[in-house]
């Protein structure tokens, strides 16, 4: 008689874990939880995600990114995913950090007009240390070596409170205000209550493209050095002399350099020509400074190295050919305390002291 066999019961396979009990999970679990975590920190992070897109160079990658986090920001905020990130900028005094500012904060007469009103030169004012001239550096990375030069110039001399940091931001100028807008961090030094009596630009070094942002509505622009790019470029330049100027401050703006690029030169003394007949036009409130001769060679072209009073040569440019090395910076320093001396009157009180 024949037994009927029955089939062993097949074991469930035990579920795998590590040493102390937890649970393993295969590597597809742990992708599917690595991508829902950076998609849920892009939603949580979109406002600056955006605001990076838009700070980037122009080109293809500007546009392709604007177009993915432009949605991403708008889903983010429909959905309240971006209320913390607001709240945290909020408490730590940053609730500005993700707007894209790119007004162009423009006087009201300005605007329209190429010359200002006349009105008469200002007095020559004296400072003392119990006054002292206020003063701030402002600009793109060109203006830092020079402004740090300038501070420990006027170190020794309490008639100058040069306490306030240099604002010398990389990458940034009057082209791209959704980069860093300087029209509304100038405007908003000029309307404080202890604005500074002289204020020391250097803008340019990134202004030589053909893309603007900030544009009126309507407005276009073609390439650079067209008669639209100079106008509007000559309206921002306006901006910020008005800004500083007619709020009672004296403008120093130091020109750009000769540069190793005869190219790049040439888009600098477009921005330069801009600059200086509209300093001419605010004299006794801006002057502008031309510093392409003192970089320059013997035949007139770019030199790295610049004889010093002794003979022997200083390097006084960067090795990129644009920034400065530290004699230049002290080179540039010294003009810029001899056009503030003229202005203002910074030594009597030495004399008033000593008597």
């Amino acid at each position: 008689m024949e037994t009927t066999r029955t089939a062993p019961r097949r074991r469930r396979p035990q579920e795998r874990t590590e040493q102390g009990g937890r649970r393993l999970h295969s590597a597809g679990s742990a992708f599917v939880v690595a991508l829902a975590a950076l998609l849920l920190g892009a939603f949580l992070n979109a406002p600056g995600i955006h605001k990076s897109a838009s700070g980037q160079p122009q080109g293809w990658k500007r546009d392709l990114a604007l177009r993915a986090s432009g949605p991403l920001a708008g889903v983010s905020h429909a959905l309240g995913l971006d209320a913390p990130r607001r709240g945290l900028k909020a408490v730590l005094g940053r609730s500005d950090d993700d707007v894209i500012d790119t007004a162009v904060a423009v006087p009201a007469s300005s605007s329209g007009s190429t010359r200002p009103a006349a009105s008469p030169p200002p007095r020559r004012i004296g400072f003392s240390p119990k006054h002292p001239l206020r003063l701030w550096i402002v600009g793109d990375s060109l203006v830092i070596v020079p402004g740090e030069s300038l501070l420990r110039a006027v170190a020794g001399n309490r008639a100058i409170d040069a306490s306030r940091r240099i604002d010398g931001r990389i990458a940034t100028g009057l082209e791209r205000p959704d980069v860093y807008n300087w029209f509304t961090a100038v405007r908003d030094e000029m309307r404080g209550r202890n604005r500074p009596n002289a204020v020391v630009v250097m803008f340019g070094g990134n202004d030589d493209h053909d893309f603007m942002t900030g544009l009126p509505p309507g407005t276009q622009i073609g390439s650079f050095g067209s008669p639209n790019w100079r106008t509007e470029y000559r309206r921002r330049v306006r901006a910020i002399m008005d800004l500083v100027t007619r709020r009672g401050s004296y403008l120093v703006w130091i020109g750009l350099p000769i540069t190793h690029d005869a190219a790049q030169t040439a888009r600098f003394d477009a921005i330069n020509a801009i600059v200086q007949q509209e300093a001419k036009r605010r004299s006794g409130r801006a002057t502008y400074l031309d510093t392409y001769f003192f970089f320059a060679g013997d035949n007139g072209g770019f030199a790295q190295y610049i004889p010093d009073d002794s003979g022997q040569l200083v390097k006084m440019r960067a090795d990129d050919g644009v920034h400065f090395e530290r004699p230049a910076g002290d080179l540039i320093a010294q003009s810029v305390l001899d056009r503030l001396s003229k202005r203002f009157d910074l030594t009597s009180w030495r004399r008033a002291a000593s008597g």
